[in-house]
């Protein structure tokens, strides 16, 4: 028998586990509307008070794909997503959308997952609205641009309809649950491989351990010692690298990539507009901790794609396609491909 609402909340309240199966049928009755927004809440509030478990987000993650609209690509070798969690509070310019021109311009398919600002001034969506971006694509014209420019980024809203189901409740609650930690790993192309920041040092492993059980190829899952959501300039960096089917947990720095440490104070921004002027600085290789710090995320998005050896072999062709100019152009030729699928009939 599926297990029900009522006894799921139990389960959280006494700390013990929803298992797997039991949350995918669990969530199935939530993203059909069958739940009552006050147990919804109960249990999203329970969940959280307990800790959610690699079984609970990867059952949970599983229907959020199954509900999603999908996107489809024929060719997914070198394909990555640059996605973060949000949540990190550090108010800095939107460093993985710049590092998924970078990372197009170095030879990865960018299928970037994204939605407007939870913890940044300017979210992804927001960042690429400012640069002249139509945002809102189809599952089609997605497709169409990650095939023409090498990059595809999907406006969550549009992929995700059902979760129009609990947005009501998520906005009354006003604090983080599980929806949060799910966003990252329910990316509509499949992407195999994945740079994901996130919001608290626990999660470095557990995300790790959620996509192997989701079956990703390539993974790597970051925590700056200084709370960013990125691969970090501030501080050391945790890492939750899941490759060959293994997961393995480390620390990097700076300074392991000839980065010079500077602090997130440095990266900050107040709105949309100062964080277009301040990716654009990044793209027309302005020197300074902006450029290092995309550098180093789309360093680790190459590795991880499969283009570059090493996260210091990806850093160092992030930076030749940022010199070159190719990062700059792989914007523009987005920006301008977008806006033509928009006007197709």
């Amino acid at each position: 028998m599926p297990i029900t609402p009522q006894e799921a909340l139990q389960r959280t309240i006494e700390h013990r586990e929803i298992f797997h199966d039991e949350m995918v049928e669990l969530m199935r009755q939530i993203m059909r509307g069958e739940v009552s927004d006050m147990m919804v809440a109960a249990i999203l509030t329970g969940l959280r008070v307990k800790k959610e478990t690699i079984g609970e987000i990867a059952g949970a993650a599983t229907v959020m794909r199954e509900f999603s609209r999908r996107v489809d690509v024929a060719d997914r070798q070198h394909m990555v997503d640059i996605v973060g969690t949000g949540g990190d509070g550090s108010h800095t310019f939107n460093i993985s959308t710049c590092a998924m021109f970078v990372a197009a311009a170095g030879g990865a398919k960018v299928a970037k997952h994204g939605n407007r600002s939870v913890s940044s001034k300017s979210g992804s969506a927001d960042a690429l609205e400012a640069l002249g971006a139509v945002i809102e694509l189809q599952p089609e014209q997605v497709a169409s641009a990650l095939a023409h420019t090498g990059i595809g980024f999907m406006y969550a809203p549009v992929h995700h309809p059902a979760m129009k189901v609990v947005a009501p409740v998520r906005r009354e609650m006003g604090v983080r649950t599980i929806f949060n930690i799910l966003g990252p790993l329910t990316n509509p192309a499949g992407s195999p491989n994945i740079l994901m920041g996130v919001f608290h040092p626990d999660l470095v492993g557990i995300q790790a351990r959620v996509l192997q059980e989701l079956g990703a190829e390539r993974a790597l899952v970051v925590w700056g010692r200084d709370g960013m959501d990125e691969l970090s300039l501030g501080a050391g960096t945790l890492v939750g690298e899941l490759r060959d089917g293994q997961v393995r947990e480390y620390e990097v720095h700076p300074e392991d990539f000839g980065i010079a440490m500077s602090a997130s104070r440095n990266l900050k921004v107040a709105d949309a507009a100062q964080s277009r002027a301040m990716l654009l600085q990044v793209l027309d290789n302005v020197p300074g901790p902006a450029l290092d710090i995309v550098a180093l995320n789309a360093g680790a998005a190459l590795y991880v794609a499969g283009v570059a050896d090493s996260i210091a072999d990806g850093v160092l062709r992030a930076r030749a396609v940022i010199a070159d100019g190719s990062a700059r152009a792989r914007l523009d030729a987005y920006v301008a491909y977008t806006r033509q699928l928009a006007v197709q009939p």
